[in-house]
């Protein structure tokens, strides 16, 4: 995989450097770095955003904030991100790289539990990011479909879940047990269709009818 991730940089376009410094300081000031999205999710986020063009972003689980960077960087003027963390233990960190992208103007960022604040946010959103708490995923997603304007996407992260998924006899913890049920209830759902694409740890890609 370092390989593969390795030829990936240096033939994809250089990366904005408050990513470059966020990942390294990720690196040295946090003990869980691998739940950062990176860039290649990062980027992935960054384009869609730009072909989509939505006024109103939500995004579950920012831990550093690379990915929320990553979507303000793809917004057209006058969109905007409401980014939900549950601690705030990575307050200092996440604001300096905002400052250093130059993206905290079309930024709102949220400390708290996102199953009590969403119900509140009085707003309807055209593009929801999901990467947070996985045995929460299909809570997040009946709460999200509430305020998601028809036509617009969820992406939901970590739905291969580094293969347990689709093993043939899955780990029965509730992480994956919470995915498994997420990735069901998407298929399920006659108000939505969607395809996962194998991109890193999976993407769910599910569009509002």
């Amino acid at each position: 995989m370092a390989e593969i991730e390795r030829y990936l940089e240096s033939n994809s376009s250089s990366l904005h450097p408050a990513l470059l410094w966020l990942e390294e300081q990720t690196n040295l000031r946090t003990s869980h770095a691998r739940m950062l999205s990176g860039p290649v999710v990062g980027s992935f986020l960054k384009t869609f955003c730009e072909l989509m063009k939505p006024d109103n972003v939500l995004e579950l689980g920012t831990f550093t904030g690379y990915s929320a960077i990553s979507i303000a960087l793809g917004l057209s003027e006058g969109g905007h991100l409401d980014a939900l963390e549950m601690r705030d233990i990575h307050r200092n960190l996440i604001e300096e790289g905002f400052r250093r992208a130059g993206v905290e103007s079309k930024i709102s960022l949220i400390f708290g539990d996102a199953k009590e604040i969403i119900p509140k946010m009085g707003k309807k959103y055209d593009l929801i990011y999901i990467d947070a708490n996985k045995r929460e995923y299909p809570e997040y997603y009946h709460l999200c479909m509430d305020i998601l304007r028809p036509g617009g996407y969820i992406i939901a992260d970590n739905v291969l879940w580094d293969g347990k998924v689709y093993a043939d006899n899955p780990p029965k913890d509730k992480q994956t047990a919470g995915i498994l049920e997420f990735n069901r209830i998407v298929k399920e759902d006659p108000r939505v269709e969607n395809y996962i694409l194998p991109l890193r740890d999976g993407l769910n890609i599910i569009k509002k009818l």
